[in-house]
């Protein structure tokens, strides 16, 4: 008997021990560092200017606060400038702030696994004790934590900049422009973001065709879930009164005679103003005596509301966290499948 037939020792075990995760957890960071540290510096940027902006922010907004009577020159002067100097920036802010999750996502998820399949190099990979499943599991878990609780950090500081306008009233805090945001929807956006880039690069497998099916994909679900979606995670509240509160969203507004359906809208049409309300009625400020709106109901019209009260804002941060979790376990599930099925 040669060497070579020589058969194994029934004690020795022919395959090869499995890297241990820590190793993984090692080779992932290694591979990823720069674009860890990419969303670092994006995150860290912002996270600058919030500290300087918000600080002189909340300094005036104090300052205003504190003023007293309130109802002085002075004083209405103090929150009229407040609100003229910090507010369209405030807003230009958040409108900006609305596509990190989807930058995170198309420039740190899609890449993951589109940069490997059209080089090749993952054909090395699967060669090695990691296990082709153990290899993009390790790589998308790891890095969908680490962008998750970056953006879950930077969530609180976005929250503390903008509190004063959401204490003055000016801002609904389940309104779109800045639910998503705050509270846990900023983590679990820029999460579901990562894991829709990972399932686009794992599909598509080239990196540039990945980052703008990534982009599309997130625009698209982030539209639907603030236009269609979010607002009846619960029943909306509805009523009759023209004086809503300040900080209501409203979902949709109609009007009704006689307890019968007439039309939608916040204003009623031209045709209808013109034959029951004079000229003088016809505005379109705030409700009031001698408005448009008590012009068309001392007529025999109601104005019926369904809005969202601000009081929904956790319930709805949880329901919002929690569909776009589960969404983004599938998704990453799915792409660990799909490199389990790929020939290699």
């Amino acid at each position: 008997m040669t060497a070579l037939t020589v058969p194994a020792r029934p004690e020795q075990d022919a395959s090869p021990r499995p890297v241990p995760w820590r190793r993984i957890v090692w080779v992932t960071w290694r591979q990823h560092r720069i674009a860890l540290a990419g969303v670092a510096a994006l995150l860290g940027a912002w996270a600058v200017y919030l500290v300087l902006a918000g600080s002189s922010l909340h300094h005036a907004y104090a300052a205003a606060v504190a003023c007293h009577p309130a109802s002085s020159l002075v004083c209405v002067n103090l929150i009229g400038n407040f609100n003229d100097t910090y507010s369209p920036t405030a807003v230009a802010v958040t409108a900006m702030l609305q596509a990190v999750p989807g930058l995170i996502g198309a420039f740190v998820g899609a890449p993951v696994l589109a940069r490997e399949m059209e080089t090749g190099t993952f054909r090395y990979a699967w060669t090695q004790g990691f296990g082709r499943w153990r290899w993009a599991l390790g790589k998308l878990v790891l890095l969908a934590v680490a962008v998750a609780a970056a953006a879950g950090a930077f969530s609180v500081l976005f929250s503390w900049y903008f509190q004063p306008f959401l204490a003055e009233g000016q801002q609904n805090p389940i309104a779109p422009l800045v639910f998503d945001l705050r509270g846990v929807a900023f983590a679990a956006w820029t999460l579901a973001a990562f894991a829709i880039g990972a399932l686009a690069g794992m599909l598509i497998r080239r990196v540039v065709p990945a980052i703008a099916a990534t982009l599309a994909v997130y625009a698209g679900l982030a539209l639907a879930a603030g236009n269609f979606l979010r607002p009846h995670y619960l029943t909306p509240l509805v009523t009759s009164s023209l004086k809503l509160p300040s900080t209501a969203w409203v979902v949709s507004q109609w009007w009704t005679k006689g307890g019968r359906f007439v039309f939608a809208g916040r204003f009623p049409p031209d045709t209808i103003v013109r034959q029951i309300c004079p000229p003088s009625a016809v505005g379109f400020g705030k409700i009031g005596p001698g408005t448009l709106a008590q012009c068309v109901v001392q007529h025999g019209y109601t104005q019926w509301t369904s809005y969202q009260p601000a009081s929904r804002f956790w319930p709805f941060q949880w329901i919002e966290g929690g569909w776009l979790l589960a969404l983004s376990v599938l998704l990453i599930a799915v792409t660990v499948w799909l490199v389990r099925r790929r020939a290699a």
